[in-house]
């Protein structure tokens, strides 16, 4: 078939499926999407070149950045014509999301509802990270169920554990270790009797990570098919299922971490959809950044111990060089630990009251001629300690081939490594990070050390990252994809995809006619549906105690006429501390505030309240400013305590903010005002959920209608009606 016959016969399909829903009517914005997912995905040239050798750069990708609003219908727009043109391509589509949260709604709603519409079957599974799942041998040894070897009468020498319970026995409260040792039992024996599937998020209440992360299914200490448990591994159960499935759910995250390592299908040969897009460039920056901690490094002698032992039972020679190579990296890590606190110790012990460990970052990645040569020392010692580890893992891999009788014995020895290696390849990839000189004109790596208590312990950790998501999709993504369709309802920044694109990597492809932009509006009548009520307050919002003063008695104003459900957003955890505070008691009754209860009980009280005819008023920040689903009478009034400004305080911001300066641009007009517009569009859309709606959005800073950046910030919001009012007037009754 043609590209065209392929669209034609996708939009085909996504007509049919409209006709054939009962109670569905057909959006004239859905349809046009759908039509340019299935125009992106036709065209995009799958797999390898046909000639034998053939040379030369891979095909162009076909890139689709598509904006559709609130109530569009997307995930029906890509899902039906991205499966039909798979199916008729005979390739997969691989749907990446920003949360599991998504991924579950699409397999365990949308997906099999539409399974049901399409006239040709098709298969969907669910793909998240290894670390999601639960390792049986390790909730084997921890619950005390293991056979020898694995937690049993086995030689103490093969004890996978042996070293980290005798940790956690010595630094917690009896009692604290006997309720582990008790949820770790409870854990067993619900995956033994099939009342749990070993999946993290199917447990009724997810256990936190310091809980979890000793019997997840972590890849460094996994040995596959020759592990005793493969047979019954959750994990690997899971990754049969992608096998045989042409529709496969991930999320960013995973999309990025596995990037050439087979977990996924090759990008180079699926159509790939990215849901919720507009989170992908700060994964891309969470993803490639590295810290080393160059304190707490009892591990290092661990593993030498560990590698000496288990090299020398499968004979690898190599060992030899253990002992010169940790004692080096101990050495120089510790060396480089002294060397900073003589550097920023003064700096670092002086922010007394910062949110977190204290840190300071160095000017323009340029790190003092007196760090350099420890962190080369630290390098050169890491890679040749990790290839030695990799010689012992691979004659490890070799003897549990040829000894199938030995493999418990010998996947615990491989474990035993595994859990300790990543810290190794964590510490040479942040010291490689850190050492990296921009070239010229490029933008250099945020570098920042970072100083913080634990215990009785001082922890000095030392930290790199990107700071342009942009250059780094480009780098690590963009030149595998061949067809991909990225959309969010927020894509836009001031009304322009500009900033999306650059923060994207993608407006090098813009520009190339690669990547087109497409913005379907929302099918609400914003106008009629929602009043946003700029009320402007006589202080000036960079003035915080006056502005929020002021502001929460306005606040307090608004709310008292809140007849059924409410939002309120905050911008800091003061400012709604202070709000807290001020609450008259006929006020408080009415209030849900964010932490004091978990977010879905929180939810489940506010909607049992509405429904019971009672005000319901939730006080938040930004986590419920996006993604939260409230409708009708649930959110009748959102409330904007201040703009929502994302300034660049963080070191990568900092860096970022620096550098852009260093070469004659403005970060605030570049960077500050288009990530805050954003923010704001995803805040303001809280108000409006379904065609039926009615609500009001309050904004009480007077920034957004009395400055040139504020007009910018309202070209983003959707056209409401607009009513201005002082702070303190009369409230209409």
């Amino acid at each position: 078939m043609s590209q065209q016959d392929w669209a034609q016969a996708a939009l085909q399909s996504f007509d049919e499926v409209v006709r054939g829903t009962e109670g569905f009517r057909s959006r004239e914005g859905q349809r046009h999407m759908a039509e340019q997912v299935a125009r992106t995905f036709s065209a995009a040239a799958l797999g390898k070149p046909q000639e034998e050798g053939a040379a030369g750069p891979a095909p162009a990708p076909v890139i689709a950045v598509i904006q559709a609003g609130t109530g569009v219908g997307k995930s029906l727009a890509y899902c039906v014509p991205a499966i039909t043109l798979a199916l008729a391509r005979s390739t997969r589509v691989l749907i990446s999301t920003a949360t599991v949260a998504l991924q579950e709604q699409l397999v365990n709603k949308d997906l099999p509802a539409l399974a049901g519409r399409l006239p040709q079957p098709f298969k969907f599974a669910l793909a998240k990270g290894r670390g999601r799942y639960v390792c049986k041998l390790k909730l084997e040894r921890l619950a005390g169920t293991g056979g020898a070897g694995a937690g049993g009468s086995g030689d103490d020498d093969d004890d996978l554990f042996a070293e980290e319970e005798a940790a956690l026995r010595a630094s917690r409260p009896r009692q604290e270790t006997e309720a582990r040792i008790a949820f770790y039992g409870a854990l067993a024996q619900a995956l033994g009797k099939g009342l749990w599937d070993g999946d993290r998020d199917s447990l009724d209440a997810p256990p936190e990570p310091e809980m979890w992360l000793p019997v997840a299914a972590e890849g460094a200490s996994c040995t596959g098919k020759h592990c005793p448990a493969f047979s019954q591994c959750t994990y690997y159960d899971k990754r049969k299922e992608l096998v045989g499935a042409q529709v496969i759910v991930a999320n960013h995250d995973l999309l990025l971490s596995s990037l050439g390592a087979r977990v996924l299908p090759e990008l180079d040969n699926c159509l790939l959809v990215l849901d919720e897009a507009h989170h992908l460039p700060a994964t891309a920056l969470g993803q490639f950044a590295g810290e080393m901690d160059l304190s707490r490094l009892q591990w290092i002698d661990r593993l030498a111990s560990r590698g000496l032992r288990i090299g020398a039972l499968v004979e690898v020679s190599e060992i030899a060089d253990i002992p010169r190579h940790s004692a080096q990296l101990l050495q120089h890590l510790q060396g480089l630990a002294r060397q900073v606190m003589d550097l920023y110790g003064e700096a670092l012990r002086g922010q007394k009251d910062t949110w977190g460990p204290a840190r300071v970052r160095v000017p323009r990645g340029e790190l003092p001629e007196a760090l350099l040569a420890p962190l080369g020392q630290v390098a050169h010692h890491a890679a040749g300690f990790l290839d030695v580890l990799r010689a012992i893992a691979k004659a490890l891999r070799a003897e549990m081939r040829d000894k199938p009788a030995e493999a418990r014995r010998l996947s615990t020895l491989y474990a035993q490594m595994g859990m300790l290696a990543p810290r190794l390849e964590e510490v040479h990839a942040t010291a490689q990070l850190l050492l990296q000189d921009a070239p010229e004109g490029a933008a250099p790596a945020a570098k920042w050390f970072t100083l913080a208590t634990d215990g009785d312990y001082i922890v000095v950790k030392a930290h790199a990252s990107p700071i342009l998501p942009g250059a780094t999709l480009r780098h690590h993504l963009w030149g595998a994809v061949r067809g991909a369709v990225l959309t969010s309802a927020t894509l836009t920044s001031c009304g322009q995809f500009d900033f999306f694109l650059r923060e994207a990597g993608l407006n090098g492809l813009h520009e190339e006619g690669a990547a087109t932009t497409l913005e379907v509006p929302s099918p609400f009548d914003y106008a009629a549906q929602g009043t946003l009520v700029a009320v402007a307050t006589r202080a000036d919002p960079k003035q915080a105690a006056a502005f929020t003063a002021e502001m929460v008695q306005a606040l307090l104003q608004d709310l008292a006429q809140v007849a059924h459900g409410a939002l309120v957003l905050f911008t800091s955890r003061e400012q709604m501390r202070l709000a807290v505070e001020a609450l008259p008691a006929r006020l408080a009754s009415r209030v849900l505030v964010q932490n004091t209860l978990p977010r879905a009980q929180l939810l489940k009280r506010h909607r049992e309240r509405v429904a019971d005819g009672e005000p319901s008023i939730i006080f938040g920040m930004q986590s419920f400013g996006e993604g939260l689903d409230l409708p009708g009478a649930l959110c009748e009034s959102v409330f904007i305590t201040k703009l929502p400004f994302a300034p660049p305080d963080d070191p990568v911001g900092e860096a970022r903010a620096e550098w852009l300066r260093g070469v004659g641009r403005d970060p605030f007009s570049e960077l500050v005002v288009p990530a805050t517009a954003m923010r704001l569009a995803q805040w303001a859309g809280r108000a409006i959920r379904t065609e039926d709606d009615r609500a009001r959005v309050y904004c009480y800073d007077r920034r957004l209608t009395q400055t040139a950046y504020g007009q910018r910030l309202m070209n983003g919001l959707p056209p409401f009606a607009v009513e201005r009012r002082a702070a303190g007037a009369a409230v209409p009754g």
